[in-house]
């Protein structure tokens, strides 16, 4: 797979995110946030869990004790991140939510180049201002004053950086995207749920009113946008997927005006306008730039 394919999957993941949102905020009409996230995620690790299989006997051995420890830091990570933004969806608006998850694509350089000592290439960090200048115009240009659930927003975008850094790395040393997302799925699943036992009643009636957002959170959202998560980013680096990732909050946008009618200003057009170039910009700038220093080093 190329990097111009892997960003092109990393951007699929992000629509298919960014319908997910129209799910999570409307299932909690009926269920909890824990039990929510609890079964989404469980259905998404028994969805992904006979292709994790198929990958294990593909590679003739199962992962090793490192790996699996690796994988399940990357499953904390993810439901530290998924239990903080729907529980912020219960006092924040859909729009609000994507805005401020994908604070992610700042948190994603910074945690790159602090934990790893690596910097990314130079068009990132414009592109990533770009990205958050065109999010804030989608949002109306204003930030009212913050609910908790913003602040649990922006929590959230801290562990999605978490987890895009660390599935980022640990995908590319074991090879294994499938198995390393069935892991971080069914951990996410067991501490949701065990959580939700404890503090959210539940019955049958709040499972079967909320079934369809289950399955399409389950199923779509996590069991395959995850997927597309893992597998793009063993072809690019964490920065670029983060900015790719991260235009689940003009897809967020889109579908909230669609089935919530929610409204996007006048602004949010200009804001969408530079989404796309913010994104084109950091996919075509390192091509250029490869293609350039290919050149010169054949004519040396």
């Amino acid at each position: 797979m190329t990097r111009i394919q892997a960003n092109l999957v990393l951007l699929l993941a992000a629509a298919i995110w960014g319908g997910g949102f129209v799910a999570q905020s409307t299932a909690m009409d009926t269920i909890g946030p824990f039990w929510f996230v609890g079964l989404r995620f469980a259905i998404a690790a028994l969805a992904v869990l006979p292709f994790a299989m198929m990958e294990t006997r593909r590679m003739k051995a199962p992962p090793s004790r490192g790996e699996f420890r690796a994988f399940i830091l990357v499953g904390l990570a993810l439901f530290m991140g998924a239990t903080t933004q729907q529980v912020g969806l219960l006092t924040t608006s859909v729009t609000n939510s994507s805005f401020l998850t994908a604070l992610y694509v700042i948190f994603v350089p910074v945690i790159a180049v602090i934990i790893y000592r690596r910097h990314p290439h130079w068009v990132v960090w414009p592109g990533a201002l770009m990205m958050l200048l065109g999010i804030y115009l989608l949002s109306g240009g204003a930030v009212t004053r913050l609910t908790t659930g913003d602040m649990l927003s922006i929590i959230c975008a801290f562990f999605w950086a978490i987890q895009i850094t660390l599935a980022g790395r640990y995908v590319m040393q074991s090879n294994r995207p499938l198995a390393l997302s069935c892991t971080q799925f069914a951990v996410c699943a067991v501490l949701a749920m065990l959580i939700g036992a404890v503090i959210e009643p539940i019955n049958y009636h709040a499972i079967a009113s909320s079934i369809t957002e289950i399955l399409y959170v389950g199923l779509v959202s996590s069991g395959l946008a995850f997927v597309l998560q893992v597998i793009g980013q063993r072809y690019t680096t964490a920065p670029q997927a983060a900015i790719f990732l991260s235009s689940e909050a003009l897809f967020g946008a889109l579908f909230a005006a669609i089935f919530l009618q929610e409204t996007i200003p006048a602004a949010g057009y200009i804001g969408c306008a530079i989404i796309f170039a913010a994104i084109l910009l950091v996919e075509l700038v390192p091509e250029l730039s490869k293609r350039r220093n290919s050149r010169v080093t054949a004519n040396i």
